[in-house]
């Protein structure tokens, strides 16, 4: 049974004053969120040695900027993202194509296009991006639709090619969280079980295939994820550190910038990928579970703005923001934790990154414009291009 049960809907003018869209605006989900990037400060300002800079003072400014970008985001129009979804899905495409061209080479992989004044980093792009692109082609799909082969082709090209283009980068950790935020989309939108079953089989069956197409670094990861005590101070050093911080702190941790595992650098990237373990040496258990306690306040908004939200493409991309942000908390505390190979996927509005927070606060505007927009009721047919 699919989780969206009302896809037959019209259209009719709804047009909302500033007023009106400012009582709509979800003040708490915006709350949690600055809460989220308030730990992530005083973390970096830590891991920096008790100074803002160089990371601390960046990531504010970058938050500042973000800020006014999910604000003007929030406010647009819901009707305009479903009318150029496919158009931003095409630029976030090309976009991918482009940094396999001319991108920037930075730790091993083709991952940044260099634009002068900033760098950006595609496949963060195109997590939003094929989100609202499989959004547009769900809305008013009735389940005899979905249920067809034929009509969940093109849906199914639109996640297989950007996850080809992110693998030759290589990027394993968006092109899983492509792959992830797909098939449970298509699982909200009723796909039957016995296609998932069969999906299963193809990935398991093409395993071997797909293990010798892997760079070495990923091999390594995968048997170090298998058994870290093969090469502690190689390729298991990450994870074994990682490990180690994380029991060093105890129920209540060391306290703020008392950590020793991260004031001596025994924690690789302790300022992108492994943050989590810098928070759980110096606030303990204790402080690890606040963290993830305000991670599943947020999620939790984003589903109660999906539940609220009257217009089958609203209720798609909500659901789907949600499970894109989900998939980088679990991913990440799970990587760090070693339950799950070392991807290279950062802590949500905890990790140092520009692209990534931008890509994030988008994500939230739309969930603010869909709360806001929650009443808009939006055709099936053509109706987006009247207005």
């Amino acid at each position: 049974m699919s989780f969206f049960k009302d896809r037959n809907c019209y259209m009719k003018n709804y047009n909302l004053t500033l007023k009106e869209k400012w009582a709509g605006f979800n003040g708490q989900l915006l709350f949690f969120v600055c809460l989220v990037i308030g730990i992530s400060l005083g973390v970096l300002y830590s891991v920096g040695g008790g100074s803002w800079s160089p990371w601390a003072s960046r990531q504010a400014m970058r938050f500042v900027v973000s800020l006014s970008v999910l604000i003007v985001i929030a406010f647009i129009n819901l009707r305009l993202f479903m009318k150029y979804a496919y158009w931003i899905y095409g630029v976030a495409l090309f976009l991918l194509v482009g940094v396999l061209l001319f991108g920037h080479v930075g730790m091993g992989a083709q991952r940044w296009l260099n634009l002068g004044l900033i760098q950006i980093q595609p496949s963060e792009c195109m997590k939003i991006a094929l989100i609202l692109a499989l959004a547009r082609y769900f809305h008013g799909a009735s389940l005899d639709e979905v249920r067809s082969i034929k009509f969940m082709i093109p849906p199914t090209l639109m996640m297989i090619v950007p996850v080809a283009l992110i693998l030759k980068q290589p990027d394993l950790g968006t092109a899983m969280m492509l792959v992830f935020e797909t098939v449970a989309i298509f699982f909200l939108m009723g796909v039957q079980w016995w296609k998932f079953v069969v999906g299963f089989v193809v990935a398991i069956g093409s395993a071997p295939l797909v293990w010798a197409n892997l760079h070495d670094y990923q091999k390594q990861r995968v048997l170090t994820f298998l058994n870290p005590e093969r090469d502690p101070q190689g390729a298991g050093y990450h994870i074994t550190q990682s490990k180690i911080t994380l029991g060093s702190g105890g129920f209540w941790g060391k306290g703020f910038m008392e950590g020793t595992q991260s004031r001596l650098s025994f924690i690789p990237e302790k300022q992108t990928d492994f943050i989590f373990t810098v928070l759980a040496e110096e606030f303990g258990l204790v402080g690890s579970i606040v963290l993830y306690t305000l991670y599943m306040i947020i999620i939790g908004y984003g589903v109660l703005i999906t539940l609220k939200c009257t217009n089958f493409f609203g209720k798609i991309l909500a659901m789907g923001l949600t499970i894109n942000f989900a998939l980088y908390v679990f991913i990440n505390m799970a990587m760090v934790m070693g339950l799950m190979p070392v991807v290279g996927v950062p802590l949500p509005l905890m990790s140092y990154g520009g692209t990534a927070m931008m890509t994030l606060f988008i994500g939230f505007g739309l969930l603010e414009c869909v709360a806001i927009n929650k009443e808009m009721v939006i055709g099936r047919l053509g109706s987006i291009d009247d207005e």
